[in-house]
């Protein structure tokens, strides 16, 4: 490497739009994606990407990985599958505090490996609400492992975060102004980064379980959990309507064979029936004249023990698994809202029996909050006013429908596209199958993924409209206007030239491990400031440099620099990090003493293993 490289006027230039950079993010008086843009401009109009070439990045592999994953992962929320996980968990959870964070944060991590990371979170808020709301567990204690998770699971695979998804197209730019007789960087392959992966979930895990969540539990104490509104808890709290479903079986011995549902339900005990299997016939909300026979299921609604009373009076099977109405109670399907009766509306003077809202509508109406008191007996048979607070249940479709009408305002949030579980297994294949091609073909990374995502548009998963509104732009737009940025630090020579001027002022001998730590902390302490993606387009190509400088690996200096930009558990320039701080009230204090030995931990396990990684790669 020269060290005695001339600072150019394009070297300035280049070096100027980094500073731009990092300022703007820091002080976020421009919007990210917008700085992105007029750094893109820039470097077109001052020639220092070819014009030809300038808007390369929006077709590049990794702007494409990114639109991949976020779709393929609206696929995958569509049909509920983190629904039917957090079920899952809380039954293997089995009630115990440490294993059910165990699990919930080991899985989280697994998922992150094939879905960015801010995606994952999402479909995790409402799955740790849920558990919140089930356990003694409160949103403190669960978001920051699981949020810890997520990042250090996005190192499983090139595809988990933003900054591995860049890394090849990075190294491939540099191979453009490599030393002549320098081998060429290969791209690494989708599962190259997997031991490392391994060893930072493993790492995370061990750490919340020892320590971060004991230290959790002294920060937080005293602490309000701020959960989110539409929970079970609240309708529980509110309205004594407890939120846990069971199927119950009708024996030959019931005697409610050959009742109508509407002369069960006023039976002493009766829990809610919201739900009736008789043969073929599958319906939520079945209207009262609705006749329950032998072998007939109920879905009903209430407290276990309440409801294990019901059962055993009136001899039923019950049963907490849904074997018949899963896909009826998914909540990404079904689920309780509060709804408002306006003036206007044509319910007034009429009762829900009169309204037949369960035979027309689909909805049954659970209580009626009227004056501040809540209203639960022979509820069918109230007739509503201007101003009842109407506790529906019903599936989500069904109640968009209904309130179409204007004769009542939901004011519960609740999921109004249309959820598909009926396309959970064929979902879940085409993952599986995405899976299975990217580790036996060598296929780009992108197009893989795309082919996943045929799969699911083809087989009506999810609808084109809606892969494009899953698409998060301001991504698309910030990675593709900066990553010209990192070409023009390497074929401007800003890299080689800082590189080489460090490399003069460092003490010779220096171990090579020793820069690769400098070099982690240092992209560590950009990404604390300015965003993971800005962060990786500014340091990798320097770390390039930096390697062929010193005689390292510059494989190795660019996987632990593309790592380490992820490496940020206390500040919200971690996309991840800024969707749980407001849900779980931390403050930076709490963040810092809890996210920051992660954090230093996270360095030593990623320079350790890629060494590791590289040392046995030689051997072999």
């Amino acid at each position: 490497m020269d060290t005695a490289l001339t600072l150019t006027n394009d070297m300035r230039l280049v070096l100027g739009l980094v500073g731009f950079v990092m300022v703007m993010f820091l002080f976020e008086r421009i919007r990210a994606d917008v700085v992105a843009v007029v750094v893109l401009v820039v470097l077109g109009l001052t020639g220092l990407v070819a014009p030809e070439e300038i808007f390369g990045g929006f077709s590049g592999n990794a702007v494409m990985s990114i639109i991949s994953t976020t779709i393929l992962g609206a696929g995958l929320e569509r049909t509920g599958a983190l629904n039917r996980l957090a079920s899952w968990l809380l039954r293997r959870g089995h009630g115990v505090e440490q294993r059910l964070l165990l699990l919930t944060t080991a899985i989280a991590g697994l998922n992150s490996s094939f879905m960015q990371n801010p995606s994952v979170m999402a479909l995790y808020l409402p799955v740790t609400a849920r558990l919140a709301s089930r356990t003694t567990l409160n949103l403190q204690r669960l978001l920051l492992p699981i949020c810890s998770a997520i990042v250090m699971g996005g190192a499983l695979t090139m595809v988990g975060n933003s900054p591995l998804i860049l890394l090849n197209d990075l190294m491939v730019s540099a191979n453009n102004n490599l030393p002549s007789g320098m081998a060429t960087l290969e791209p690494l392959r989708m599962f190259a980064p997997l031991p490392i992966g391994v060893a930072l979930l493993l790492a995370s895990l061990a750490y919340f379980r020892f320590y971060g969540d004991r230290k959790l539990k002294e920060e937080t104490t005293g602490t309000a959990s701020a959960a989110p509104a539409r929970t079970e808890s609240y309708f529980a709290s509110t309205y004594g309507i407890e939120g846990e479903v069971f199927e119950l079986t009708v024996s030959a011995d019931s005697p409610l064979v050959g009742m109508t549902l509407g002369e069960a339900e006023a039976l002493h005990g009766a829990p809610l029936m919201l739900a009736l299997q008789t043969g073929n016939d599958t319906r939520l909300a079945p209207p009262a004249d609705m006749r329950i026979w032998v072998g007939s299921v109920l879905g009903a609604m209430g407290a276990r023990q309440d409801v294990a009373d019901f059962s055993q009076n009136q001899f039923l099977r019950l049963s907490s698994r849904l074997r018949h109405f899963g896909d009826l109670f998914n909540p990404s399907r079904a689920g309780i809202s509060e709804a408002v009766v306006p003036p206007t509306s044509h319910f007034i003077g009429k009762s829900a029996a009169e309204l037949a809202l369960r035979k027309k509508s689909g909805i049954s109406l659970l209580a009626i909050n009227r004056d501040k008191k809540v209203v639960r007996e022979d509820v069918r048979k109230v007739p509503l006013r201007a101003g009842d607070m109407l506790v529906l249940h019903s599936i989500w479709q069904d109640l968009a429908a209904t309130a179409k009408n204007g004769d009542f305002v939901v004011v519960t949030d609740y999921p109004k596209g249309e959820q598909r579980p009926h396309k959970f297994k064929i979902a879940m294949a085409i993952f599986a199958l995405t899976i299975i091609i990217a580790l036996t073909s060598r296929l780009p990374v992108a197009l893989t993924l795309m082919t996943g995502v045929a799969g699911m548009l083809l087989t009506g998963v999810l609808r084109m409209d809606e892969a494009y509104a899953s698409i998060n732009w301001k991504t698309v737009f910030l990675m593709a206007g900066l990553i010209p940025l990192g070409w023009a630090m390497d074929s401007s020579g800003a890299a080689a030239w800082v590189a080489g001027h460090t490399v003069e002022r460092l003490p010779e001998g220096l171990p090579v491990w020793v820069l690769e730590i400098a070099i982690a902390l240092l992209t560590t302490a950009f990404s604390l400031v300015i965003s993971h993606v800005g962060a990786t387009i500014v340091m990798v190509p320097m770390a390039i440099s930096l390697a062929l400088a010193a005689g390292g690996n510059p494989t190795a200096f660019a996987l632990i620099t593309a790592l380490s930009a992820s490496n940020n558990l206390m500040t919200a320039s971690n996309p991840v990090v800024s969707m749980i701080t407001g849900p779980a009230n931390y403050n930076a204090r709490q963040m810092w003493r809890v996210g920051g030995p992660m954090s230093l931990i996270y360095t030593v396990v990623v320079v350790g293993m890629v060494n590791l990684m590289f040392w046995w790669s030689s051997r072999v």
